[in-house]
């Protein structure tokens, strides 16, 4: 057992900085990008749309690759090999003198970053079974955390140039990799090892090789479908607060704060707590109706500070997807945690391709003159939608496992 603790530890402290080194250069690069684009903000907000996309391709093709390299040689290596490259990457992009050097930067970016596919797999190597849906948690509690300090850090940094919250992002990385090839350990046994074949690392066959478990590929479902609903976050936060509530940068930004905390607080702290008393079951489908709940508060709150209570009763939410990827991991073998881990990053990259342009859409169509009606909730109320039937196709998957596997 003590072998484990500093392993989850390092887990833990390589997604914050990674969450980190993104969250540093959320509020620059944009402001970057129009400075070397030829147009003015029009295209330069096309040519960051471009970066994003090739961000989110990149994770979706590697991310399998990425899971299954780390079955046949280890999560330490592959981990390890992923943070050295990313912190080069910053670098790159810190002195990228062109687009070009951009695009390049960006797809390496998107390569190392599919890590979270390894670093998933190493979580459920160290768990025993019965701990593993609070100990995936800890993904939550580094995502709330490194979007609590990252954009805050990264404003601040910026006002002393565009490019130095990359140099400082660079640095960060740079030393968890020093940390990681000093103290980490190999999670994955030999017994458990599998060999490496672009057949089951292509993303298209990860994403069917999901149907070989009916359990799994139910479950999969539901999570896909309510990571498309959670795209309306990242996608119209900030146009919707601003629209609807005139809320200034400094508001907005205090709104990401707090649901950046309360993230952390329910998926570090409480979700440790209640899933393994609850079980899987309740925690997934329970945590997906509160998402409808909040949603559904968001799309009718008409003043600006009743979004704070909806955040905070709203990021109970957050016990599902620990809940559904530990009963996700608990159904497969332990030589297939880095594949399945990696079809699960796959389909979060595809919903990020997908949720984007629903919630935007939406949003632009029912602000308009051609609306039937003026309703700028309208996309919440759509994935709201979106998480009921997710609930009710993690209900149904569920109960086909309790034969199989003790809550």
């Amino acid at each position: 057992m003590a072998k484990r603790k500093p392993a989850l530890i390092f887990i833990f402290i390589t997604l914050f900085l990674d969450v980190l080194g993104i969250g540093l250069i959320v509020p620059i690069l944009p402001k970057l990008v129009e400075t070397l684009v030829v147009g003015g903000m029009d295209s330069a907000s096309y040519i960051y749309g471009m970066l994003a996309g090739l961000y989110s391709l990149m994770q979706f093709i590697f991310a399998p690759i990425i899971g299954s390299l780390s079955d046949r040689f280890g999560r330490r290596p592959v981990i390890l090999l992923s943070l050295f490259g990313s912190g080069l990457d910053y670098f790159l992009l810190a002195w990228a003198p062109t687009l070009a050097w951009f695009f390049l930067g960006r797809i390496v970016s998107g390569i190392t970053g599919a890590n979270f596919s390894a670093a998933a797999a190493y979580i459920a190597d160290v768990s025993p079974p019965e701990k593993r849906s609070a100990n995936f948690g800890i993904i939550g509690a580094a995502f709330g955390l490194g979007f609590i300090f990252g954009p805050a850090l990264g404003g601040w940094l910026g006002e002393y140039g565009l490019r130095i919250p990359f140099i400082a992002a660079g640095c960060l990385t740079l030393l968890n990799w020093l940390y990681g090839f000093l103290i980490l350990p190999e999670s994955i046994k030999e017994e458990n090892r599998r060999e490496f074949k672009f057949t089951n690392a292509n993303p298209i066959n990860a994403l069917l090789a999901l149907k070989k478990h009916a359990i799994v590929f139910g479950l999969s479902i539901s999570y896909f479908i309510s990571s498309i609903a959670h795209q309306v976050y990242p996608s119209i936060w900030v146009l919707y607060t601003s629209y609807r509530y005139d809320w200034t940068t400094k508001q907005t930004g205090l709104s990401l704060a707090l649901v950046g905390l309360m993230a952390a607080i329910v998926q570090g702290v409480i979700g440790r707590i209640i899933v393994p008393k609850i079980g899987d079951r309740n925690a997934a489908v329970g945590g997906l109706l509160i998402m409808v709940v909040a949603l559904t508060g968001y799309g009718l709150a008409t003043e600006g500070w009743m979004v704070y209570p909806i955040i905070i009763l709203g990021s109970l939410s957050g016990l599902s997807t620990p809940a559904i990827q530990g009963r996700i991991s608990r159904t497969v073998g332990d030589n297939e945690q880095g594949g399945i881990q990696g079809s699960l990053t796959s389909l979060q990259s595809v919903a990020g391709f997908a949720g984007p342009p629903l919630a935007t859409g939406l949003f632009g169509f029912f602000i308009s003159e051609k609306a039937p009606i003026l309703l700028p909730g309208a996309p919440f109320f759509f994935s709201a939608t979106l998480v009921v039937l997710a609930a009710f196709v993690a209900a149904r998957s569920f109960r086909k496992t309790e034969s199989l596997i003790e809550t």
